[in-house]
């Protein structure tokens, strides 16, 4: 499924974030940029050594902000490291951080004049976040960005389970 806004196609993929050709992916990482499971491992392992000695250089990233390191090995130039938050209950500002790890993503890929991104379900997994809650937040921070900029020709949700990706599917027809 995929819609535009303005210049932006914003699209749903069920497969392996590793795998795309994007300008750059988003990564699940937590605050110290340490690798670790699901996503966050798996692109490290794909993409090489170099993600983590840029990493390393990077120190960390608070949730809700987003940094860039290259895509070493990967199909993707780059890959824009997000901390998504821990989910809580809902009631400790998990919506807005979670928001604020798109928007923050698109940002810093517009920044870098980036016009292509992937994104996993960021906090979907080990971060236990509800997926319905968080394909609406994510969908709606993505296209709101669209509707402001112009710079980001696609952005695609890449999900990595059919379960994932027809929640993904039922919130983004809700929203367009």
């Amino acid at each position: 499924m995929k819609a535009q806004f303005n210049a932006t196609s914003i699209e749903l993929a069920a497969g392996d974030i590793t795998l795309e050709t994007t300008d750059a992916i988003v990564n699940a990482a937590n605050e110290h940029l340490a690798g670790g499971a699901g996503v966050d491992g798996a692109i490290h392992r794909a993409g090489g050594p170099a993600i983590m000695a840029e990493c390393r250089k990077i120190g960390g990233c608070p949730t809700g902000q987003a940094v860039i390191t290259t895509g070493g090995w990967l199909a993707a130039r780059y890959v824009i490291h997000t901390v998504g938050p821990i989910y809580k209950g809902g009631a400790k500002g998990e919506a807005g951080l979670l928001s604020s790890a798109y928007t923050n993503s698109l940002k810093l890929a517009a920044t870098k004049g980036l016009q292509s991104i992937a994104f996993p379900a960021i906090s979907c997994g080990i971060y236990g976040y509800p997926v319905h809650e968080a394909a609406h937040l994510a969908l709606a921070a993505c296209i709101e960005f669209a509707r402001k900029n112009n710079g980001i020709k696609l952005i695609r949700h890449v999900l990595f389970d059919q379960r994932t990706f027809n929640i993904f599917e039922q919130e983004f027809k809700k929203l367009v």
